[in-house]
């Protein structure tokens, strides 16, 4: 399945559960349901601009975007955890607000089967993006699961302590849980922002890939040539490395492509989905370095 169908089913599973988790606040009155319902409308929200910008992000290479649009991705997921902060600040509101003037809750048992009903779905469809973010390189499926995980994790918290408020009268318990899963959830904000923000930078592959690369070039290097000013960036599931091939001046230009050609289908075929651009020099010469405008 493409990374838009994954992201079509998290839509129908966040319209699915936010009729659930709407249902079991209007039949207990209780601000904690009504704090993970409200974060099942940032879910739908979050997943259809991530629909967007996963769209967007797939489309081909073009005159004003030469490199490709995949950076729209890191747009998604900083989106997303805007949202989250909203949806926490609107529930720590509500809960201080149920603090100060407390009510009895009422059906608990029915609402909390909703509420765990809606869990279900939100954990099997978290689980189906997790797996597929790491196959298809997709930040914005990693965003969309992880936040699914932790609303449910937030439900089974929120679900457990609406149940203790029938035996137990403590009709605090329910908003200091509402503010806890607030407060929950602007970690998870805070963690993608960061994320967002860090891809937006051209952050350099991970450690694996960049080992995986310094070994293809130390193989392919001898007393002839050799290999300098690698870089590397990821944007979400593309990958990029650019380098400088130092060959003897001696050596004919087909000479020195064949040898270029070598080292870019080993550097692809060390790391998936890499994309290579190396320039070609001769020994001990360097390109001129850009000025820096002062």
């Amino acid at each position: 399945m493409p990374v838009t169908g994954y992201l079509k089913l998290s839509v129908a599973a966040a319209v699915a559960t936010i009729l659930l988790k709407t249902l079991a606040w209007w039949l207990t009155g209780s601000v904690g349901l009504l704090s993970d319902a409200m974060e099942s409308f940032v879910n739908l929200a979050a997943a259809v601009f991530a629909l967007a910008m996963v769209t967007i992000a797939r489309s081909p290479a073009d005159a004003s975007h030469p490199f490709g649009h995949e950076k729209a991705e890191y747009f998604s997921s900083g989106f997303e955890g805007l949202l989250i902060l909203g949806a926490a600040g609107a529930i720590i509101w509500a809960a201080i607000e149920r603090l100060l003037a407390q009510q009895p809750l009422q059906t608990l048992g029915l609402g909390v089967a909703l509420s765990m009903l809606s869990s279900l779905i939100n954990g099997g469809v978290a689980w189906l993006l997790l797996r597929a973010a790491r196959r298809h390189g997709s930040i914005a499926l990693e965003a969309d699961g992880r936040h699914l995980m932790t609303d449910v994790w937030t439900s089974i918290g929120v679900a457990a302590g609406v149940l203790l408020v029938g035996p137990t009268g403590w009709l605090w318990l329910d908003p200091v849980l509402a503010i806890a899963v607030a407060l929950n959830i602007m970690r998870e904000a805070w963690s993608l922002l960061r994320r967002s923000v860090d891809g937006l930078m051209d952050r350099a592959l991970e450690a694996d890939d960049l080992a995986a690369i310094e070994q293809v070039l130390q193989s392919h290097s001898d007393a002839r040539v050799h290999f300098d000013a690698v870089r590397t960036r990821s944007a979400a599931g593309a990958k990029y490395c650019a380098l400088h091939m130092h060959v003897p001046g001696s050596w004919t230009l087909a000479q020195a492509a064949q040898r270029r050609a070598e080292v870019e289908r080993a550097l692809v075929a060390a790391v998936s989905g890499l994309r290579v651009a190396i320039e070609l020099l001769p020994v001990h010469v360097e390109p001129v370095a850009p000025q820096v405008a002062q």
